[in-house]
């Protein structure tokens, strides 16, 4: 076997727990979903945690510590595992944990196993809409919806941000690192701007539906799952500044297309507060 058939094998045994794994983390949520006795508790940086997040992740720890007990895990809500394999996941049980405690079904589970410094599979899981899209590097993406079967990712053909759909998570953030003229610019280039955010608008920039979303502070396990899901759909995910990166602290998820206009508006220098 080749190096890079063994890779790929190495990675498909990854991607399929990562798909069963993460269906159940799922199913987890969702027995919290619109609860009203759900408890919500504050983190250390002010933003909220519940009860779904920890069994959900902690569900997904359990399952890959039983098949890959030598890789790493790095999650949201638990301390950091070590490996030896040269590969770790990581994890987010809930991403938009907000919309989760309002009762929105916009929230999904991440999963990206990263490997040799590049983020090599990716899961995006929305319980609350019984959809989900999956990808390994070189495999292409892959879009289910409910009980159909999987059919192939790909990112919209419009050429212009003034045909697109920009998305983003939080008006607010661009604010804290004092960038709200990205916003303003991106909102009056694109035909449309919407908050469907969190992972949510990635799914939508992989799956065709929208061209843009971006985010000006995003974590490691936030940015994981999204750039091999986007890029293996035919988009791009970057930095501001058009790195491929996941550690920036920040992320642009496009078609491609709309690539270097977005650049135009989010590199135009670093203030003070900027993660770049």
């Amino acid at each position: 076997m080749t190096n890079a058939s063994s890779a790929h094998a190495e990675h498909a045994r990854r991607l399929g727990l990562a798909v069963a794994a993460g269906r159940e983390a799922g199913r987890i949520t969702l027995e919290h979903f619109r609860r009203d006795d759900l408890e919500i508790e504050r983190k250390r940086d002010d933003s909220p945690v519940t009860i779904a997040d920890r069994r959900a992740e902690e569900h997904l720890r359990g399952r890959i510590a039983e098949a890959f007990p030598a890789d790493a895990i790095l999650g949201e809500e638990f301390p950091e595992r070590p490996g030896s394999s040269g590969y770790c996941w990581i994890l987010d049980p809930i991403d938009g944990t907000k919309s989760f405690i309002h009762g929105v079904p916009l929230y999904g589970t991440m999963i990206g196993v990263e490997h040799a410094g590049r983020c090599v599979l990716g899961v995006i899981l929305l319980p609350g809409l019984d959809e989900y899209v999956y990808a390994s590097q070189g495999q292409g993406a892959w879009h289910v919806v409910g009980d159909r079967p999987p059919r192939r990712a790909r990112v919209s053909a419009r050429a212009r941000l003034s045909e697109g759909l920009f998305l983003t998570s939080e008006v607010a953030n661009f604010d804290r690192i004092q960038r709200r003229d990205v916003y303003d610019r991106l909102q009056e280039a694109c035909r449309l701007a919407r908050t469907w955010g969190d992972c949510f608008g990635y799914l939508m920039v992989a799956t065709g539906r929208a061209e843009v979303m971006v985010d000006p502070i995003m974590n490691l396990w936030d940015a994981a799952a999204v750039q091999p899901i986007v890029e293996e759909a035919g988009g791009t995910f970057t930095d501001w500044q058009g790195r491929r990166t996941i550690h920036s602290g920040q992320g642009i998820a496009t078609n491609g297309l709309v690539l270097d206009e977005v650049l135009a508006i989010t590199g135009r220098g670093s203030p003070a507060g900027d993660p770049s």
